[in-house]
């Protein structure tokens, strides 16, 4: 039996133990979910919409346990609080659209035809969630997977095997059948196995471009429909016109924040050659502002990152960069918590070049190459030398040439003058090595449910 190990970036201790699920317990508990399935789409929508809503007011009750309990599993400060605001939003978005999204489509209602498109559950749908942040990702697809009528089966990542445990908690308290919603601890080999099967009729999956190429090898033949979203390296472009101060502080945190492990974190930033010189100072200034040390204290505003071989992957792009020419900006001393492990201070890098990893592969850490751009078409031209699309991030005061810009670029969303948010009434998408699907929005409701035409002759 395999055994899935939590080890706690805090101090490396072993924070969590659990067993993984044998294959046949885990393909008869997605048996269980199938079976289950159809009475609980057989609900009235609203009574889903309630029951879910009331599983997010449970998670939000367990505030108290779940926020420490973050920190020791990937590391994230208390003093943030955890994810709650963003799972009430984006929940409450997709239950108010529900509906609509939902809602039959009538081609023609005459005395001759009734004619309509339908949206029914897909059946089984199979969430992978990714550690950093386990409850907001989760809930993109959670959500509107049980109110579209689907059962869902979770397995979250290792570095968070709590999250999927109280996340089934607190739907089960608010009313939804333990067969409807599952939190299974899966090793890789039973994972790859199941959609090999077609246990599932969708699997949605956030993690690594590698990840999300064995789960496409997995559903090779099975016609799984898969939702990836993969890796990311956002750029953010601050135009000459814009709002230095505002700038610096909205990409720097879109940076920094949760140790620079954010799937539309900022990576690296293109600035006018007119404001390249304030804006690289004021953005040290910023970052040395910052405290890296226990995430258990109130005052620490930078934890470890999740472990320790993620900033060895870090520390190893700053040191190629820096002995390609590139020039580091902040003193290791300045941060004394950085213990060569999984705490990492943070780093801001100058005279960098797409030719170093730091400004073409995904870094996932608290470093940023910052490089001065002539105009527009030089900025669009770095932004797009990427394998990656997830987000852009455009500082400007002209909203008009914002959309000229986002034109321009290969991305799923573009941003302007804000950086490392998802809007819920907005698709969450990506293109490149990003991957590929749709979340949140109406879309993601298409996404977890298939169409049925109906085509009704009564004369």
């Amino acid at each position: 039996m395999t055994v899935i190990n939590l080890i706690s970036p805090i101090d490396g201790s072993v924070y969590a133990q659990r067993d993984a699920l044998p294959e046949q317990a885990a393909r008869d508990a997605v048996a269980r979910a199938r079976d289950a399935q159809g009475a609980w789409s057989a609900l009235p929508l609203e009574r889903r919409i309630a029951t879910v809503m009331a599983g997010i007011d449970m998670l939000e009750q367990m505030a108290p346990k779940i926020v420490p309990e973050l920190a020791w599993q990937m590391g994230r400060p208390v003093r943030y609080g955890g994810e709650f605001g963003g799972v009430r939003e984006r929940a409450a978005y997709m239950a108010e659209i529900a509906a609509a999204a939902l809602a039959d489509e009538v081609i023609e209602e005459s005395d001759r035809f009734t004619r309509l498109l339908a949206r029914e559950a897909q059946g089984v749908v199979f969430v992978i969630a990714p550690w950093n942040y386990p409850f907001l990702t989760a809930v993109n697809t959670i959500v509107p997977a049980l109110i579209a009528g689907n059962a869902v089966v979770l397995k979250h990542a290792s570095q968070t095997l709590l999250a999927g445990e109280r996340l089934a908690e607190a739907f089960h308290k608010a009313g939804v059948p333990e067969d409807v919603f599952q939190n299974l601890v899966l090793d890789h080999a039973t994972t790859e196995t199941l959609i090999r099967a077609r246990a599932f009729d969708f699997v949605n999956f956030t993690g690594s471009v590698g990840g999300g190429r064995a789960i496409e090898r997995a559903a090779a033949g099975t016609f799984t429909g898969t939702g990836l979203e993969l890796g990311g390296k956002d750029p953010g472009y601050v135009r000459a016109d814009a709002d230095l101060d505002a700038a610096v502080d909205g990409l720097m945190d879109g940076a920094m924040f949760n140790s620079g492990q954010c799937c539309c974190g900022i990576e690296r930033i293109y600035v006018h050659e007119s404001l390249y010189g304030a804006f690289v100072e004021k953005a040290v200034a910023w970052v040395r502002g910052q405290r890296l040390g226990n995430p258990l204290e109130q005052n620490t505003t930078m934890g470890p990152m999740a472990h320790a071989r993620f900033a060895a992957i870090v520390r190893a792009q700053i040191a190629d960069a820096v002995a390609a020419g590139a020039k580091a900006l902040i003193d290791m001393a300045e941060f004394p918590a950085d213990d060569g492990a999984a705490y990492l201070a943070p780093q801001i890098l100058v005279d960098v070049t797409h030719g170093m990893r730091v400004m073409r592969e995904e870094s996932f850490g608290p470093v940023v190459g910052i490089m001065p751009v002539r105009d527009d078409a030089e900025a669009i031209g770095f932004m797009n030398d990427c394998a990656y699309g997830l987000t852009a991030s455009i500082w400007t005061r002209d909203a008009t040439a914002a959309r000229a810009i986002g034109a321009q670029l290969q991305t799923g969303t573009v941003l302007m003058n804000r950086c490392d948010y998802l809007d819920p009434a907005l698709c969450w998408t990506g293109c490149k090595d990003t991957g590929r699907g749709a979340a949140l929005s109406a879309l993601g409701y298409h996404a977890l449910t298939r169409v049925k035409s109906y085509h009704l002759k009564k004369a």
